[in-house]
């Protein structure tokens, strides 16, 4: 478990990892904790361990939407839009009692749970510690697995959905770092779509 995170940040994992268990959030969680690592990696003077509590805890309140409207509540045109904001009003609830009992050294709770509360609906960054849990989190829609479980939840081929990204997504970086990063997982997956069209043809 300690190649995946900080030692310091296993305890937060295992406090929010019951409320993970919906879309894919544990990996996704994983994935995006992980992208975070590397954006701090360019911008040092950010605060590192209150941007990896906030990722581990951000999508917690997911939990508590309904299965059935986990997938409609997301992309360029939902049908239940409001849903993004109640998760983040539920995950700030579930990580509150969670983060005051952890009482992680050097990091503030209030912080945490501001960033938490807006990580989706707020459109622009409260602190450079937002501002990367934000990149983090969209950063993995890009990815092998983001695009493959987005491709799920709406039924789309991955050229589709890598499309999508790069056409709904994509702008919505804050960053230079973060809009380099999603550039070059947006060609990883148009290659990787371009090869199978040719072995399909090849096939036929």
């Amino acid at each position: 478990m300690s190649g995946a995170l900080l030692d310091r940040d296993i305890p937060t994992w295992l406090a929010a990892r019951p409320y993970l268990d919906v879309r894919s959030n544990d990996e996704h969680t994983l994935i995006s904790y992980q992208l975070a690592r590397a954006l701090l990696k360019l911008r040092p003077e950010v605060d590192e361990a209150t941007v990896l509590t906030a990722i581990l805890f951000h999508d917690v309140g997911w939990k508590m939407v309904p299965v059935d409207k986990l997938a409609d509540s997301v992309g360029p045109k939902p049908k239940y839009p409001e849903l993004q904001r109640v998760h983040e009003v539920e995950g700030v609830a579930i990580a509150r009692p969670h983060l005051l009992a952890l009482a992680i050294p050097g990091v503030d709770v209030e912080t945490v749970l501001s960033i938490i509360d807006g990580h989706d609906t707020r459109k622009h960054a409260i602190s450079p510690e937002d501002e990367i849990v934000k990149e983090a989190d969209k950063l993995w829609r890009f990815t092998s697995h983001g695009v493959k479980t987005i491709s799920g939840w709406f039924g789309t081929p991955p050229k589709e959905t890598v499309a999508m990204l790069e056409d709904f997504v994509l702008p919505q970086m804050l960053t230079k770092d973060g809009r380099a990063m999603a550039e070059a997982l947006v060609a990883q997956g148009q290659a990787m779509n371009w090869l199978q069209d040719m072995m399909k043809r090849e096939g036929a």
